[in-house]
């Protein structure tokens, strides 16, 4: 393991995301709100020198072209715990204590949007921004926008993307892993304008309409309002939902369709077809279960169950409605969907479509062979066939998931005394859903509350269920630690 070109990389990652910085303070002279532009100032600041520091290495552009998988999942892992650290400091000025600065950092950049924020009247509009900036960069991924526009990740950004964007096919748009960076930032922002645009149009300020959309299109949740989109009107909850809907497609799909006009391309793809039938099923099962159990009328019933049905499986975890006060059997199809996520290459976290797909299709390759002990039938998707190397990741990234999730769970049923506040909030942290099932941590409620051990616990979790896992489980082979220059 070369240490040094893993701090150089970082080190260029973290000079240049001292940049993010100076939009809230844009926001905040604007909005004539003096007082915000201090912690962000100093924040870039640090942001700046500490990447400087771990940019005083010999290391040189031919060695980051040189990088292998194993350093670039180790680069993927520093340069988000860096972030996850660095995007805590704002939080300090605006008097958060450190854990639940931390938290709120993870949380953010993790499109996790489960929050610490109890009164919200306490926060300037400078601070709501940065929330939603926060999960914005976070959403596409902040190293796939700096192989994007920066030159010196053109080789070793392959290694890179592949680290911090999981994709069982490995696909691209174009052979340059650069240039498929750039149509995906493209796709991203092209999206979020729009959203921008049709929630302006329906009423929303400029000012609300950005936070939210960039609460949407990175599938994060955060809302500048306690009460996200509950109250509303019908057609910003049809929108919202369309859009979360959107952020959990595949990007490169999303490409295709948009930028290509292969329209069909939607038809081919397994996991689209999967992802579009679990939603089209659940929003008709919950809105059935609301309008005869619930008594809600049904044009309501089938708005809400749409929106929080699309906001789940992509993680997106904002809310139209206090599902926690719905009947008991939605609550389940939600909690099952918290176990799905959406697509692969989006923005959506959970175990995702294109990996249950390969799962089920494993399955029932291995059940083939114990009647055709020598057949031959390597598991394909979208008719490409998935590598072995590839097959083995998934079904290990499952049972770590699982294995975290069920840890998790027993660690904080034991320290909070509540199962159902243990079991819903470690799978809403690990799939960066937000929200749990019980009221305190609920869609109207807070994490504020909870014991500092479950915080950090939780705070875990969603670190870990943001980079999929892969990148954490490789600081635990021994080989990592093995210097080499």
């Amino acid at each position: 393991m070369r240490f040094k070109i893993i701090l150089n990389t970082t080190g260029i990652a973290l000079k240049y995301m001292s940049i993010m910085f100076l939009f809230p303070i844009v926001f905040a002279l604007f909005y004539k709100e003096f007082t915000s532009i201090h912690p962000f100032f100093v924040t870039g600041i640090i942001a700046f020198l500490i990447g400087t520091l771990f940019c005083l290495n010999d290391a040189d552009e031919k060695d980051i072209d040189s990088m292998n998988r194993t350093e670039a999942l180790a680069t993927v892992l520093l340069s988000w715990g860096s972030y996850a650290i660095i995007c805590a400091i704002p939080f300090l000025f605006f008097n958060l204590s450190p854990i639940n600065a931390l938290f709120e950092s993870v949380s953010g950049i993790s499109t996790t949007g489960a929050t610490i924020l109890s009164d919200f009247s306490l926060y300037s509009k400078t601070f709501f921004m940065y929330r939603a900036l926060m999960q914005w960069f976070g959403g596409m991924g902040i190293m796939v926008l700096f192989i994007a526009v920066l030159p010196k990740f053109a080789v070793a950004g392959r290694q890179i993307f592949f680290a911090e964007a999981s994709n069982p096919t490995e696909e691209k748009i174009t052979p340059r892993i650069r240039h498929t960076a750039s149509w995906l930032w493209s796709i991203y922002i092209l999206l979020t304008v729009i959203q921008i645009i049709c929630y302006s149009a329906l009423g929303l300020s400029f000012y609300d309409s950005i936070c939210l959309s960039f609460s949407t299109i990175s599938a994060g949740g955060f809302s500048n309002y306690a009460n996200g989109l509950i109250g509303q009107n019908s057609a910003l909850i049809w929108v919202g939902g369309l859009f979360a809907f959107l952020a959990g497609m595949n990007f490169i799909l999303t490409y295709k369709v948009l930028i290509k006009g292969k329209i069909n391309e939607l038809f081919k793809s397994e996991e689209f077809k999967t992802y579009f039938g679990i939603v089209f099923v659940i929003t008709l099962l919950i809105a059935a279960v609301l309008y005869f159990e619930g008594n809600m009328p049904f044009n309501v019933a089938l708005r809400d169950a749409f929106y929080e049905t699309a906001s789940t499986i992509t993680s997106t975890g904002s809310t139209s409605s206090d599902y926690i006060l719905w009947p008991q059997r939605a609550q389940i199809f939600l909690f099952i969907l918290m176990f799905i996520g959406g697509s692969a290459i989006s923005a959506s976290g959970g175990i995702k479509v294109a990996r249950w797909v390969y799962l089920f299709k494993y399955i029932k390759n291995e059940l083939n062979k114990i009647v055709h002990p020598n057949m031959i039938s390597p598991v394909k998707l979208d008719g490409r066939t998935v590598p072995p190397e590839t097959g083995h990741q998934i079904i290990i990234f499952f049972m770590f998931f699982i294995a975290i999730f069920a840890i998790s769970t027993v660690l904080v049923a034991l320290i909070e005394q509540n199962t159902i506040l243990a079991l819903t909030g470690s799978i809403a942290t690990l799939s960066n859903t937000g929200p749990g099932f019980e009221a305190s941590i609920g869609p109207v409620g807070s994490y504020n509350d909870l014991n500092f051990f479950t915080k950090l616990i939780f705070t875990f979790n969603m670190f870990v269920g943001r980079l999929e896992i892969i990148p954490f489980l490789a600081i635990l082979n021994k080989d990592l630690w093995q210097i080499k220059r």
